[in-house]
């Protein structure tokens, strides 16, 4: 079984992305194990990425504008590739308000696109929930993504 981990700067703070959190991470449960590190939000994002970095370790994976358009049936294969190659855990790392330090990016080789636009980090964690269900649907022949 694979065992996602979503590494992230902020408390999701309203109920309403609590919630949604909360529904992927059952959908997620059917499929995978799926585990938060909540980093505390610092004055920089240098101070954030130290607290990052002391929470990452194997294959971390940067949630940033700047990375790889994946589409959702290229988060599945890579995915599966992970598995094929024996890596069974992966992290998922979303930065605060101000981004990622460069450290962080730098130990993140790969480094994926959810599209040009910006998104709040609380959302972002609702999308890369959202997006993981999808990927474990299409690696598990589950009508879902259509």
């Amino acid at each position: 079984m694979i065992r996602l981990r979503i590494a992230a700067v902020g408390n999701l703070k309203e109920k309403y992305w609590r919630e949604a959190f909360a529904e992927y991470e059952k959908r997620i449960s059917r499929f995978a194990s799926l585990s938060v590190k909540v980093v505390a939000e610092k004055r920089t994002k240098e101070e954030e990425g130290k607290e990052l970095l002391s929470v990452l370790n194997g294959k971390a994976v940067l949630c940033d504008i700047g990375g790889e358009n994946l589409s959702s049936t290229e988060i599945a294969s890579f995915l599966q590739d992970c598995l094929n190659r024996g890596q069974s855990e992966i992290t998922f790392v979303i930065g605060g308000s101000t981004g990622v330090s460069e450290e962080v990016k730098a130990f993140c080789k790969k480094k994926i696109s959810f599209g040009r636009a910006t998104y709040p980090h609380q959302m972002m964690r609702v999308i890369l929930a959202e997006q993981l269900y999808r990927a474990l649907t299409i690696m598990n022949n589950v009508t879902y993504h259509k």
